[in-house]
């Protein structure tokens, strides 16, 4: 059966991103994809209007676009439990496609507006080994970010931004255990809202320093739920719901040029403590074997930190070359690590480039490497059957964006 709960929020912590610490997906443009996302106080084209608001009164003036697409490639992950061979595995590749659209207007007196339509979390996971499936068979979210933005230009040196979040969110959880015949199928979708808030300093003419901050976005999600449980239990079609955290996140960033080259250092901490247990409310209490579904499973995430590089080079007036490189903590502690989300520290990768084809129109091309470190949990017990106990290896995120901008 079909058990629809408006969950795409679990699915936002549980839809494992391998893109950057948890589930969050900080790549959403050319620029912050060749830059491994160390592109914060050296924002400044219409992606400025989603990574740092506050830089948009320092573009020259006019209307900026981009229209970037971005291929994810999640490869197979790979499990191998260290008591019994049985319960070892490897999840399913994963492929997608994510689009994004940014755009900064004119200045309007020292005002000057922007829009990014953005993913900036969830993705998938899924498992076809019987061991796996009992928690995690699928895990998929959608997050769609609307953040309109305004930034004002306080003085010739300093500019402040703020935003607002309207985030759409979509998702489907799966759990099959066969030996006491219980499943579970969810699918739902929410609505919910924060804001974003920037500063940029400009000391000197080549120097930036910059601030931001994303608020976080509590997803709740309400809707209906049927189960499937041992001797033909089932929940009888009633309301469920569950709130997970999009978590808040503060950039401290800073960035100098030198004739044509731009250097730029990010220090960005998110704040995953507030994701403390994953817990679905019913309108209807579950026994049996359904009950496993109505117990609160603990997450105890830490805040945890990523340190960024990017480097940028005119090459010509019409080439530039852009690489990366960042180092990216996990917040998932071993004892609640799980197979809905095998997460681990990485070290990003990058390159690209951007060309000028018209006075007025740009393309570009990036290429981002993400790569997990192996990770051993020993988290199954008597009370935890499904827990895993073994090596989680081969995580990794491949990312190419393809990318036109255009300045009216």
């Amino acid at each position: 059966m079909t058990q629809t709960v408006r969950v795409a929020t679990l699915l936002s912590l549980s839809a494992a991103t391998l893109l950057a610490s948890g589930y969050r997906i900080p790549e959403q443009s050319l620029n912050s994809v060749a830059l491994s996302a160390a592109y914060v106080a050296g924002a400044n084209g219409a992606d400025a209007s989603y990574y740092n608001p506050a830089n948009m009164s320092f573009m020259e003036n006019g209307a900026y676009t981009e229209v970037a697409l971005t291929y994810i490639n999640l490869p197979e992950v790979s499990y191998t439990d260290s008591l019994n061979s049985a319960y070892s595995g490897d999840s399913k590749e994963e492929k997608f496609l994510m689009p994004n659209l940014h755009y900064v207007s004119p200045m309007v007196g020292n005002w000057r507006y922007g829009l990014s339509i953005t993913a900036p979390a969830g993705l998938s996971k899924r498992w076809d080994e019987s061991f796996a499936k009992r928690t995690a068979e699928e895990f998929t979210l959608k997050v769609i970010e609307v953040n309109p933005t305004v930034s004002y230009l306080v003085t010739d040196q300093f500019s402040i931004g703020f935003g607002l979040r309207g985030v759409y969110t979509d998702g489907v959880v799966k759990s099959n255990y066969p030996a006491v015949t219980t499943s579970r199928d969810l699918t739902g979708d929410s609505i919910d809202f924060g804001y974003n808030v920037a500063l940029s300093y400009k000391p000197i003419k080549d120097v930036t320093l910059a601030a931001t901050y994303r608020s976080k976005v509590d997803l709740t999600v309400e809707g209906d739920a049927t189960l499937n449980g041992y001797g033909g239990s089932s929940y009888p079609g009633g309301g469920a719901s569950v709130s997970i955290p999009l978590p808040a996140s503060l950039a401290l960033a800073a960035a100098y040029t030198y004739d044509k080259t731009t250097v730029e250092f990010v220090y960005e901490r998110t704040y995953w403590s507030s994701y403390k247990d994953l817990d679905f409310d019913y309108d209807y209490a579950l026994s049996g074997s359904l009950a496993t579904f109505d117990r609160p499973i603990g997450k105890n995430w830490k805040d945890s930190n990523a340190y960024r590089i990017g480097l940028s080079h005119q090459c010509t007036d019409n080439l530039k070359m852009m690489v990366g490189f960042a180092i990216d903590k996990s917040p998932v502690p071993d004892s609640t690590l799980g197979f809905e989300l095998p997460d681990s520290d990485a070290k990003l990768y990058s390159i690209g480039f951007e060309y000028k084809v018209t006075q007025n129109l740009k393309m570009g091309l990036a290429y981002l490497y993400d790569d997990k470190e192996d990770r051993t949990v020993t988290n199954r017990s008597v009370s935890n059957t499904t827990a895993p106990y073994g090596t989680f290896t081969d995580s990794s995120a491949h990312l190419v964006t393809a990318s036109f901008k255009y300045k009216f």
